[in-house]
């Protein structure tokens, strides 16, 4: 067949078209090829911003860990780390009740019970915590803690929360739910090294109520309102800086560099390698997922 009269189309299922080869294109096979037209122009403030959450997650695990040298060195009492535990209890609940507004009656009163059973069973197994690491060196507890803080803060869902919040319709991931187990044995750790039954309950309970709760609470909190979300972002921030510089001021300055290099530099890294995307669409099929990998 003469090519020169027959026209040549695109044809995406089928088969070779006669008088053609099965990879021939013509001089109009590229005019409907665009070019980066799903690229998204960020802008640096925003970035900034959206990276104040990560910010503020690594301040509330930077005061974990000060709650843990402190209570290590016996500068913290039992009686001190109980009301803590309260305290926080208290205010979490009062600042869901205050900003979920899919947060009712029923599943306040299911959140309550099983903070109870939580609290008791915690009280129960707290002789077995005390002696779960009595044979493994200190040295060898504090390289494992430390590995597995690290693993918290890398795998964390800084967008989300660690327990499905109300009205969210996305269940905690694979990696967001690691990091909480990481969190958690961390804790243990820790725990396993305090002289008294009492403080063994109450640093883990302390722990577990951050590491659990304090997500949800700073999500619902951002869905609030964004604006409160950064104010206690940077009190939560200067608070922390203030503590870790009482404690070590080499410390305090690696904890400064760190929330410089997450605000500012990292936006800025982000922001400039925008000018290196490429993307190419055109008149090709292309391979588009229609069901979500994660489920």
């Amino acid at each position: 067949m003469d090519t020169t009269q027959t026209r040549w189309r695109k044809v995406a299922y089928g088969g070779m078209q006669p008088g053609f080869d099965d990879n021939h294109t013509d001089d109009t096979f590229l005019q409907e090829m665009v070019m980066n037209a799903n690229v998204v122009k960020r802008d640096m403030l925003k970035v900034m911003l959206d990276s104040v959450s990560i910010s503020q997650y690594l301040c509330i695990v930077s005061l974990v860990v000060l709650v843990w040298a402190h209570t290590l060195n016996s500068t913290i009492t039992e009686k001190f780390l109980i009301a803590l535990d309260v305290t926080l209890v208290g205010s979490g609940f009062f600042i869901l009740v205050l900003t979920a507004k899919m947060l009712s009656l029923n599943l306040l009163l299911s959140y309550a019970i099983k903070i109870m059973f939580f609290t008791t069973g915690l009280y129960v197994l707290s002789p077995i915590y005390h002696t779960l690491t009595r044979s493994i060196s200190s040295d060898s507890i504090w390289a494992l803690t430390t590995s597995l803080v690290i693993l918290h803060l890398f795998l964390h869902n800084y967008t989300g929360s660690t327990i499905r919040a109300p009205g969210a319709l996305e269940n905690p991931t694979l990696t967001s739910n690691i990091s909480l187990n990481a969190s958690i044995v961390a804790s243990l750790l820790i725990a396993s090294r305090l002289p008294s039954r009492v403080l063994v309950f109450a640093i883990i309970l302390f722990s577990l109520q951050v590491f659990l709760f304090a997500p949800l609470v700073t999500y619902c909190l951002k869905k609030y309102s964004f604006r409160l979300h950064l104010l206690v972002s940077f009190v939560l921030m200067v608070i922390t800086l203030g503590c870790v510089y009482r404690l070590h001021k080499v410390l305090f300055v690696v904890l400064l560099g760190v929330l410089v290099f997450v605000n500012l530099v990292c936006p800025y890294w982000l922001i400039r390698i925008q000018e290196y995307k490429f993307e190419i669409n055109g008149p090709w099929d292309e391979a588009k997922l229609c069901f979500n990998i994660t489920d």
